[in-house]
């Protein structure tokens, strides 16, 4: 039984110890106070709520929010009015109760909601009958009162809590920060993500600060804590992920990461050259110990969003960039884009519509040698306008090298073992077979490599090597049964997109959640280009 079994179990003993001295001091049977389900009807009749109340404790996280009520209005209940006697009912309730339960001069004052509503009365009365006397006076001996700092704090607190539970189970706001999932997807729009629809994941870590993923902005920390930490659980799902269906994960490479100003780049981003190629600076950074190794719990790894192209039990190949399962051709995204060479007539290009065709900066690239040549990450309809343009624009295909010399390396690309699997490019992948909760596959040294990280790191097993054989928790293994399910993630921008091919399968406990909505849009993520008015209240599975 794990740590937090033991804690809530502990926690409601005390707190069924501690209702059965309040309820003897309330004139209450002090035994009831030690029935699961009875002990909360009574509390709820010595607050002055309706026995029915406590049924509210049975609904997932709105029970959080009624219990914490219930705290607060039994402490009430004796007379204690204070900010700080209601921060510490709902921190540390048992105590308290037992506290207020046990010492000699605490008495039971009576249900507080109908006291508080009857002096409420006897203020609006007095209010209508214009007696200004006994208004002051009432106002000055209520003990219900709460100064403006108290309010205004409470509700603060409200807010933040509200939205840190509303965030951390239910649906939780994402911005699109790379075009990764253009043009489907652009980079500036602002998203809602529904934690549910796949399942309500229970969070793994405990201690963080509220509405922080993971670092705090300007300083560049962690913003939590890794211990305490909790066994995650995943509640039943409303739908199934179908193919093609977008989906916001945990990034499974994202447990070891450096952190840098711009973006966070994996060990494995290090080990295989991807820092070295988008910045020099940045290797030698991390060589020389510039940025310290950070390793993430599951669920405080950066959120991507990609395309579900691969489901548990599909074989998935890509032959001259169409996508084929289980030997048959997909049906592609209409707005997936693809790297071409785009040679204008002259150097004098005139790009002022490219944002208005969803054409970002990132996507237009400039040659450093020929200033009339362009590498585009373009859709088929953006292709189309850009040859509209002018009929001497010649766009041809980006081809990937696979040859060494021209800076190909087989081991770049998962599951980076190019000895057993390649030359594969992003154009020409596979074939792969996704990972089914249950399947038992043969395991040997030529496709270890294959699934070295879901025997390792995401099933948690201890995975050697020893004189040619592989060990899996110390026995010798010729075959491996799979504990989860796994899928397989593709941007939209096939040629801009770091997914399952660099990084291999997405687990089941990594999904985080389906996209809904865009909510709101800038044009290329940035205000000062304007608002992208067209895309607000869509659906964010364009396809």
């Amino acid at each position: 039984m794990s740590w937090f079994a033991w804690l809530l179990i502990i926690s409601y003993v005390l707190l069924s110890a501690s209702l059965y001295k309040i309820f003897e001091k309330a004139g209450e049977p002090a035994w009831k106070g030690l029935v699961p389900g009875l002990n909360f009807v009574v509390w709820c009749k010595l607050i002055g709520r309706s026995g029915w109340w406590a049924a509210w404790l049975l609904v997932p996280i709105v029970n959080v929010f009624i219990y914490a009520g219930m705290a607060v209005d039994l402490v009430r209940s004796f007379g204690k009015y204070r900010f700080l006697d209601s921060f510490i009912a709902v921190v540390f309730t048992p105590f308290y109760l037992l506290f207020l339960g046990t010492a000699p001069a605490e008495k039971y004052l009576g249900p507080t909601i109908p006291a508080e509503e009857a002096y409420a009365a006897q203020l609006v009365a007095a209010q209508k009958s214009g007696s200004k006397r006994q208004l002051e006076k009432l106002e000055k001996e209520n003990p219900y009162r709460k100064g403006p700092v108290r309010e205004w704090s409470e509700a603060i607190i409200f807010a933040v809590f509200a939205a840190a539970l509303i965030r951390l189970f239910l649906i939780e706001a994402y911005v699109i920060p790379t075009s990764s999932m253009e043009g489907s997807l652009l980079v500036g729009d602002f998203l809602f993500v529904s934690k549910a629809h796949y399942g309500i994941r229970t969070p793994k870590t405990v201690a963080m600060i509220p509405l922080l993923h993971n670092t705090i902005p300007k300083l560049g920390t962690e913003s939590y804590l890794k211990e305490p930490s909790l066994k995650s659980v995943r509640l039943p799902a409303f739908e199934k992920i179908q193919h093609n269906s977008p989906v916001v994960f945990n990034l499974p490479a994202g447990d070891s990461v450096y952190i840098f100003p711009d973006r966070t780049w994996t060990v494995d981003d290090v080990r295989y050259g991807m820092v070295r190629d988008a910045n020099p600076r940045y290797d030698q950074l991390i060589k020389a110990g510039g940025k310290a190794l950070v390793t993430r719990p599951l669920d405080k790894r950066d959120h991507y969003i990609k395309r579900c192209i691969g489901l548990p039990g599909d074989t998935l190949q890509v032959i001259n960039r169409q996508v084929y399962i289980d030997g048959k051709p997909v049906e592609n995204p209409t707005f997936m884009q693809f790297l071409y060479i785009v040679k204008f007539p002259s150097a004098n290009i005139n790009e002022r519509s490219f944002s208005d065709w969803g054409i970002s900066e990132e996507d237009n690239i400039r040659d450093q040698q020929a200033a009339n040549v362009r590498y585009m990450f373009l859709s088929e309809v953006q292709k189309a306008k850009v040859e509209a343009m002018d009929p001497a624009i010649v766009i041809e295909n980006y081809e990937f090298p696979t040859d060494p010399e021209r800076g190909y390396n087989p081991d770049r690309l998962f599951p980076h073992d190019g000895k057993h699997y390649g030359p594969w490019t992003v154009d020409n992948y596979g074939p792969i077979w996704v990972p089914k909760k249950g399947v038992t596959i043969s395991i040997n040294p030529d496709n270890i490599n294959m699934f070295r990280r879901i025997i390792g790191v995401y099933e948690e097993n201890d995975l050697r090597f020893s004189n040619g054989q592989i060990l899996i928790n110390g026995q010798p293994a010729t075959s491996y049964t799979f504990k989860m399910d796994y899928y397989w993630m593709m941007g939209d921008n096939r040629h801009n997109s770091e997914d399952s091919r660099v990084w291999g399968f997405v687990p089941e406990d990594h999904i985080v959640g389906k996209p809904l909505f865009i909510w709101f849009s800038l044009r290329e993520g940035s205000l000062r280009k304007g608002i992208n008015w067209d895309r607000i209240f869509t659906s964010a599975d364009k396809r």
